[in-house]
């Protein structure tokens, strides 16, 4: 856990579902913001049915984007969408990934979310390298963190003890340079 101008960054090993103490959790979405594999699958299985008919007028959404739904079954108040690129096809992912960050935090500021959750958004099967996405995903959240007063906790959810190990890394260098 790392403070930075009042704004707690932290990562975690976990279920991205199971994060009771935060007020929105971010869906690794598809554009269609539909039940998927991966994070989406788990996201929409935990929250229940009326996350994707409040979803349905919402899509079709483009990578970069992020939209905000309700939480439904889920501990959080708020999903906030957002779908990341496809490494090696959708371009510049890398401009496109931090979108992702950035637009979702936008959200959660003029919601008035205080803590967020994100997943290692387009690491699964979009196949973005691990490092390299939590490289980008870190400094953009530091970049924002002066336009930030509501949100003061970000939390880093990863499922495997090896991308854990890779974001707990990347981490500690992002904060180390400043």
């Amino acid at each position: 856990m790392e403070k930075i101008s009042g704004v707690v960054i932290e990562c975690v090993k976990g279920d991205i579902t199971s994060q009771p103490d935060v007020t929105a959790i971010v869906n690794a979405a598809n554009a269609q913001l539909r039940r998927g594999g991966g994070v989406a699958g788990a996201i929409h299985r935990a929250a229940g049915p009326r996350l994707e008919e409040e979803c349905r007028p919402l899509a079709p959404i483009k990578p970069g984007e992020a939209v905000i739904t309700g939480g439904y079954d889920l501990p959080n108040c708020y999903v906030i969408h957002c779908l990341g690129p496809v490494y090696g096809v959708d371009k510049p992912e890398d401009v496109l990934l931090a979108n992702c960050y950035r637009n979702a935090l936008k959200l959660a500021e003029k919601q008035g979310i205080d803590s967020i959750a994100f997943p290692a958004i387009s690491t699964g099967a979009f196949n973005y390298p691990v490092a390299e996405a939590a490289k980008i995903a870190f400094k953009t959240v530091v970049e924002m963190i002066p336009e930030l007063e509501n949100v003061k906790r970000i939390r880093f959810v990863v499922h495997s003890s090896r991308d854990f190990d890779i974001h707990k890394e990347v981490l500690s260098r992002t904060l180390d340079q400043g």
